[in-house]
């Protein structure tokens, strides 16, 4: 196992780099005053202090949460944090739980989420509940400093606040990440949303899946064509009148989607 790589929380301490927090080097790193603030939710001891040994040297400031509840707790006082690094299996209210509530307090904050299971349904769930990114245990510290800035650099070139967008009977409020059909808010998860909004944009333009993908994660990559084919499925079921004849979002076999 190499030293530079974090394991699952069931693992040996023994065998996990365990970084105290009285370490000189890391007491003595430079953080800028303006440094950028992350939130790690992590129960288990010498994970946490892995991520945090990570980020501190990387420049960031950090803030540790054990617990779900913690986290939210952390999470409502100030200064807010530009990121969460969020386990999903946290002891009482779990990471799907601790990422939709974050979620529905502020739209704007990236969210990397981590587990020890390389579940598409668990990757599928998380991204459905607003999660920016999914990163599979065991890690080394440059990839999982590198995921945390590419969600960073997402995250900052998200567009300011629209106007609500008007399509037939469809309406979409990015205020509050609501999409309505005829007046009724047809409840929506935040990444149906993005994907509904990235069709509404382009209507009648055909938009590959990679296209799809790099509007609303940032990039394509292994793995998001096929959730981003569940999202569709699920976002059809909620807003078409007849999801097995689509009228709004359509196939295009070979091609991607279009809407219109």
């Amino acid at each position: 196992m190499n030293e530079s790589t974090a394991r699952d929380p069931g693992s040996s301490e023994r065998d996990v780099p365990a970084v105290p927090p009285s370490r000189p080097e890391l007491a003595k790193h430079p953080v800028e005053a303006h440094a950028l603030l992350a939130l790690v939710v992590e129960d288990e001891p010498v994970a946490r202090r892995f991520i945090q040994a990570s980020l501190v040297k990387d420049g960031f400031k950090v803030i540790e949460a054990e617990s779900g509840e913690e986290a939210l707790k952390l999470f409502d006082q100030s200064p807010t944090p530009n990121i969460v690094i969020l386990d999903i299996g946290l002891p009482g209210l779990d990471g799907f739980q601790v990422c939709k509530r974050i979620r529905e307090k502020r739209a704007d904050i990236a969210i990397l989420m981590l587990t020890a299971r390389a579940d598409p349904e668990d990757k599928i769930a998380g991204l459905d509940l607003g999660a920016d990114d999914y990163l599979v245990k065991p890690f080394n510290p440059g990839e999982l400093v590198a995921r945390i800035r590419a969600v960073l650099r997402r995250a900052a070139l998200r567009p300011a606040l629209e106007e609500p967008l008007v399509f037939g009977d469809l309406t979409l409020d990015f205020q509050t990440q609501n999409a309505f059909k005829n007046g009724v808010d047809v409840n929506l998860s935040p990444r149906e949303f993005s994907i509904l909004a990235a069709l509404l944009r382009h209507p009648g333009q055909i938009m590959s899946r990679d296209q799809l993908a790099k509007e609303v994660w940032g990039e394509p990559r292994n793995g998001n064509a096929r959730a981003l084919d569940v999202f569709v499925c699920k976002l059809r079921d909620k807003i078409e009148d007849d999801p097995s004849c689509p009228r709004l979002i359509k196939t295009v076999r070979g091609a991607g989607y279009t809407c219109g």
